[in-house]
C-alpha cells in the first residue's frame, strides 16, 4: 500500500515509513525569528529539510509610560510582589528603569519584596541582577502552574499572601487574561507592566510563501515555539484569503507545539497539536518530533489521527 507523497518526493510505502529515521527528508516549517538559524540547523541535524519563515519581530512599546509608572510606584513601596514572565521582558524593564533611576536603586527596591519568576529564563535574568526569586514556577511554566505555585506557597505560610496583595505583572507582548483574572479572584490588586510587544516581520515574503506552501500541502511538519507565531501565521493567511486552505494543510501535517500556552492558541484556531515535547525547550521539541515523525505522519495520512 502506498501513502500520499511527503516532502516533495516519491510516494512512500507503509513499510518505508516504519524504517524512517528522524525527519528523513521531510519538509519542516520553522516560524522562529530570533533563533531561526539555530532551529534550522537542528532540523537539518535530524534529517529534515528546513523551511524557515520568521513570523514576528520584537519591538519596544512606543511609550514606556507603564514601565516608568511601575518604577515610581516600586520606589514608593506600593508593591508587595513582582511577577516576571519572561527573561527578555525582565531585561527590557531593567534597561528602561535604570536609564531613569539607576540600576542599583532598582535592584535594591526589588530585593525588598517578593519576586516570582515564571521559569528558567526570567530566573537567569534576575540572577544576572543579583536577585534570587522567592518562588520559581515549574514546567511547563504556564499561568496554571504560576497560580498553583502561589496558592501552595500561601497555604504553606511561606510569607506569600494573595488576598489584598499589591502585585505587578511584567507582561510579554500580549496580556494573559487567565493569569490576571486568577490573581484578582484571589483578592490581589494587579498592575500590568507591558514592556515590549510582537509585530509582524518587516519582510513578509517568507511568511507568505510558507502560507502558500501549507495551503498547497507541501509542508510535512510545522514547529510552533510561541503562541504569537500561530496568531501571525493565521493573520497573514487571512490577508491572503488562504486561511481555510492553510488550515487544511495543517490538518495533514504534523503540528508540534512547544507547550500548553502555544497549544491553547492553536486550539482556538481549530488546530489540535499532534505533540508537545517532554520539556518546553526548542531542542526537545525538534528531537522528539523527529523521533515520532514516521509514526505520526503514517497514522495521520492513513486517517487514524483526527486533526
Amino acid at each position: 500500500m502506498n501513502l500520499p507523497n511527503i516532502g516533495g518526493g516519491a510516494d512512500i510505502s507503509s513499510e518505508q515509513f516504519m524504517v524512517m529515521s528522524g525527519f528523513a527528508g521531510l519538509r519542516v516549517l520553522a516560524l522562529e525569528s530570533r533563533r531561526a538559524a539555530e532551529l534550522s540547523k537542528l532540523i537539518s541535524t535530524y534529517g529534515g529539510q528546513p523551511v524557515v519563515a520568521p513570523s514576528m519581530r520584537e519591538v519596544p512599546l512606543e511609550s514606556n509610560k507603564e514601565a516608568l509608572e511601575f518604577a515610581a510606584r516600586l520606589f514608593a513601596n506600593e508593591f508587595d510582589m513582582v511577577i516576571f514572565l519572561t527573561g527578555v521582558g525582565c531585561r527590557a524593564l531593567l534597561a528602561v528603569v535604570e536609564a531613569a533611576y539607576g540600576r542599583d536603586d532598582y535592584i535594591a527596591a526589588l530585593q525588598r519584596l517578593k519576586v516570582v519568576a515564571r521559569g528558567p529564563k526570567p530566573v537567569a535574568a534576575l540572577r544576572e541582577m543579583g536577585i534570587t526569586p522567592a518562588l520559581i514556577v515549574p514546567e511547563p511554566n504556564t499561568w496554571r502552574e504560576l497560580l498553583h505555585t502561589l496558592d501552595a506557597a500561601a497555604e504553606a505560610a511561606e510569607g506569600i499572601r494573595l488576598k489584598g496583595a499589591r502585585i505587578a505583572v511584567q507582561e510579554y507582548g500580549v496580556s494573559n487574561p487567565e493569569l490576571l483574572d486568577g490573581l484578582i479572584e484571589r483578592g490581589a490588586r494587579v498592575i500590568r507592566v507591558p514592556v515590549y510587544q510582537w509585530a509582524l516581520p518587516e519582510d513578509l515574503a517568507p511568511l507568505r510563501a510558507a502560507v502558500q506552501q501549507l495551503a498547497e500541502g507541501n509542508i510535512d511538519v510545522v514547529l510552533f515555539t510561541t503562541s504569537a507565531q500561530a496568531a501571525h501565521l493565521f493573520q497573514v493567511a487571512e490577508e491572503m484569503n488562504l486561511k481555510d486552505a492553510m488550515r487544511s494543510g495543517l490538518s495533514h501535517a504534523i503540528v508540534a507545539s512547544i507547550g500548553p500556552t502555544t497549544s491553547e492558541e492553536l486550539s482556538r484556531r481549530g488546530i489540535k497539536p499532534d505533540l508537545e515535547p517532554s520539556h518546553p525547550k526548542m531542542g526537545f521539541l525538534v528531537k522528539e518530533t523527529a523521533e515520532r515523525a514516521a509514526e505520526l505522519l503514517r497514522r495521520k495520512r492513513q486517517g487514524s489521527v483526527p486533526a
